[in-house]
């Protein structure tokens, strides 16, 4: 009973989840799972901007995400009396735009595709207009290019180093970048074996794959972000949506991690890597729960109706033999070698 009248509670919503859990799946299989990942660079990109003076009270915060970075600037602004305006498409499920009117988050939906860069072109366009229209009272937090964003990510990596290993393998999916850059620059400040396996998905443009539509969200781009440090990639993996999913109900099932379809590819790939490698400590992001899939993911009747049922096999391994540019579904591997994305993209490698 002493012990519990000297803790501390947390202040804040955004202090209790910003940092995730830890835990041991098997022998050297760790999963770090976030209750939204992305509150943690809302938090400390809109603290910075505070401290700096480019963001002051009276302010409009202007962004354009899908996910749940809008909903980690809508708990930070809901939490430091801020206004927020989210640039979004259609692709952003209507939980979550619930959930962003309800803290007061004014959303904008666009609904035309840019001809290049698709629905994020057409998003940055209608955020930049805005941007105009307000001029100077108005802050941008640009998850996609700040340096805040993956400097928010250097807790993380303390506390994996504290709870594990600085000198671990990192696997995590990418679409602004910040998450596994960040952390992977912080571990290799400790480490600098430590190795760094990013995940994208078939049709993202990032590891230069040609644009086009994307059933799994949460990662992948049809722009490249500036976070994203190609240098910094050890492998890169292309997993598909039906892989993605069935992975996801099986880190439940096996796990009783209740996640989201991006930490499902995450996953398979981490628990590959983790049984090649005995010798190596893995450790897997998982960025969210999985609250927003519960009638999709989870849903045998779903993904009956969406034609996923029958794909979503689980492999055993990724196909090795293709360069990234034209890797085919539903599962492959690149060894990337820290190179740069020119460097890869104009030189087709054996692998």
């Amino acid at each position: 009973m002493n012990a519990l009248r000297k803790r501390q509670p947390f202040s804040s919503y955004s202090d209790a989840y910003a940092l995730p859990s830890i835990i041991r799946c098997e022998t050297n299989l760790y999963v770090a799972q976030f209750a939204f990942m992305k509150l943690l660079p809302a938090k400390y990109i809109i603290e910075q901007a505070q401290a700096r003076g480019t963001l002051t009270h009276g302010m409009k915060v202007l962004e354009t995400s899908s996910g749940t970075f809008a909903l980690g600037l809508a708990v930070v602004c809901r939490e430091y009396g801020l206004q927020l305006e989210i640039f979004t498409d259609p692709v952003m499920d209507k939980g979550l735009e619930n959930r962003l009117s309800s803290l007061g988050a004014e959303v904008v939906m666009i609904t035309e595709k840019a001809k290049q860069g698709g629905y994020q072109r057409s998003r940055l366009d209608a955020l930049e207009a805005r941007m105009r229209q307000l001029g100077h009272s108005c802050f941008c937090p640009r998850q996609y290019e700040t340096p805040d964003n993956p400097a928010a990510y250097k807790l993380f990596a303390d506390q994996i180093s504290e709870m594990v290993d600085p000198e671990v393998t990192l696997v995590g999916s990418v679409g602004s970048g910040g998450s596994t850059c960040g952390t992977i620059e912080r571990l290799r400040r400790k480490a600098a074996g430590a190795r760094l396996i990013g995940v994208d998905t078939f049709n993202s443009v990032i590891f230069g794959q040609k644009d086009g539509e994307r059933k799994l969200r949460g990662l992948g781009n049809s722009l490249v972000p500036k976070n994203v440090k190609h240098e910094l990639y050890d492998e890169v993996h292309l997993v598909s949506a039906p892989l993605a999913f069935a992975a996801t109900r099986l880190l439940h099932e096996r796990h009783a991690v209740f996640a989201g379809p991006t930490s499902g590819a995450s996953y398979i790939v981490g628990r590959w890597r983790a049984r090649q490698h005995p010798e190596e400590t893995v450790v897997v992001i998982c960025p969210d729960e999985g609250h927003r899939y519960v009638e999709a993911v989870y849903d045998q009747e779903w993904l009956k109706r969406n034609g996923y049922l029958n794909e979503g096999d689980l492999l055993d391994a990724p196909a090795t033999e293709h360069h990234p540019s034209t890797a085919p579904p539903p599962w492959n591997r690149y060894l990337w070698k820290r190179k740069s994305r020119e460097a890869v993209l104009n030189v087709v490698e054996q692998v």
